[in-house]
């Protein structure tokens, strides 16, 4: 079949593929710059995830760090707290010997140390055992303590007064 094609015809058929080649060419300048947008959107959220990537690992070797010196930190505070009732417990023994010695007295011969003894009842106790009467224990007020044959004197007044010097 053999069709005759007028021209006006032709001319509708050029305008229709020329709006056709024009919708083409818009259709491809808006996919294009829609790809264009996608790849750009894929650039920038691949460039954010490195940088969260790196952020991470960062973090990451922070709070290994931090761990670290947590660690050490709890290692030293276990330390310390080790020492601090140790050195409570041996304040506390300390100040038990304190205690008893508050009423320790030395017993004097001639103003010599003889011997230390935890209370005055014990002093008079090995005093009498050398054959010192109870009436012996005080220097006579005008003689020094070096005169006196048996003196019984507190510890700690002796100790000023001696300087601690035990010989």
């Amino acid at each position: 079949m053999i069709r005759l094609i007028t021209r006006t015809r032709l001319a509708a058929l050029r305008r229709d593929a020329a709006r056709a080649r024009e919708q083409r060419r818009e259709v491809q300048a808006s996919a294009d710059a829609a790809y264009a947008r996608h790849v750009r959107t894929v650039h920038d959220l691949t460039a954010e995830a490195e940088a969260a990537d790196d952020k991470a690992a960062e973090a990451n070797a922070q709070v290994h760090e931090l761990r670290e010196a947590l660690d050490q930190a709890n290692l030293d505070l276990a330390a310390a707290r080790a020492s601090g009732i140790e050195q409570a417990a041996r304040i506390e023994a300390l100040s038990s010997d304190l205690d008893a010695m508050t009423e320790a007295v030395v017993l004097l011969h001639y103003g010599k140390l003889h011997s230390v003894h935890p209370d005055r009842p014990a002093a008079e106790r090995h005093a009498a055992s050398f054959g010192v009467g109870p009436g012996g224990w005080s220097p006579v007020a005008d003689r020094p303590a070096a005169e006196s044959a048996w003196l019984i004197s507190p510890l700690r007044k002796w100790a000023v007064a001696d300087g601690g010097d035990a010989g």
